[in-house]
């Protein structure tokens, strides 16, 4: 008897359709729930993530449960795109760590050999984290890695060219929301967009718990002159955090 031979484009083979490719913006996808942004470094990963050829273009995996970024864009309520920066946009990321999420804002904000003409100044406090961070800078023109404390606006303004178009703040320090607010009334532009990710457990500065202390959070930036967008829940991606996404009027 003669077996049925079903090739890879067969109707038969059900359950088996290509994720949906989504444009996020320029050098930003999203395949079904995995997010990809275009490699400005070809042939190299930064903390071992998986890389994939389309054509003469690369992509590498942003991973939501290591990004809040990331999170953020797979949990928004509001068009993803709005809370990313544009290509050649400066942007400050406070926090940066070892530079993971900051590389993959550089993908799209510079570009491979920063044809966009962007910079993103990435500003960390621990020396260990510097020293990968700096290493990931070395093959990224427009990445400006920073050693210092985030918190003092006077380390951060000889870094940046002009007031910045996007901010991320993602520090592990008692007055997130307070010092949020101080970064952006310093450094963002007008019709600029900062985001805030807050961790609970660092928030010590306020009493009760997570719910407590994100509304407490909530309302030092509703009294700010920055105007609150959206309030966006990591939860299920990045535990105890809540990501704010701000705006400061023109």
């Amino acid at each position: 008897m003669r077996r049925l031979r079903i090739s890879s484009q067969s109707p038969l083979r059900g359950g088996c359709d290509l994720p949906k490719t989504t444009s996020i913006c320029w050098g930003v996808r999203k395949e079904g729930r995995t997010l990809w942004t275009r490699n400005a470094v070809k042939g190299k990963s930064v903390r071992g993530e998986r890389r994939k050829r389309d054509g003469r273009i690369e992509w590498r995996r942003w991973d939501p449960t290591k990004s809040k970024v990331a999170a953020a864009i797979l949990r928004t309520s509001s068009e993803p795109s709005s809370i990313l920066p544009n290509p050649g946009s400066t942007c400050l990321y406070l926090g940066a760590s070892s530079g993971g999420t900051v590389s993959h804002i550089h993908d799209f904000v510079c570009g491979a050999e920063n044809h966009h003409g962007g910079q993103v100044v990435a500003v960390e406090i621990s020396p260990r984290m510097s020293r990968d961070l700096i290493s990931v800078s070395e093959s990224r023109p427009g990445m400006v890695p920073v050693l210092g404390d985030a918190r003092k606006t006077q380390v951060v303004a000889p870094f940046i060219r002009s007031k910045v178009d996007w901010i991320h703040q993602d520090l592990s320090i008692a007055d997130q929301a307070e010092t949020f607010v101080k970064i952006a009334m310093n450094f963002l532009l007008p019709g600029g967009v900062g985001l805030l990710s807050l961790k609970a457990a660092s928030e010590r500065s306020s009493e009760g718990d997570d719910s407590a202390r994100f509304h407490n959070a909530e309302i030092i930036l509703q009294n700010s002159k920055l105007s609150l967008l959206e309030r966006i829940e990591l939860r299920g991606l990045e535990e105890q955090h809540v990501l704010f996404v701000c705006g400061l009027s023109l």
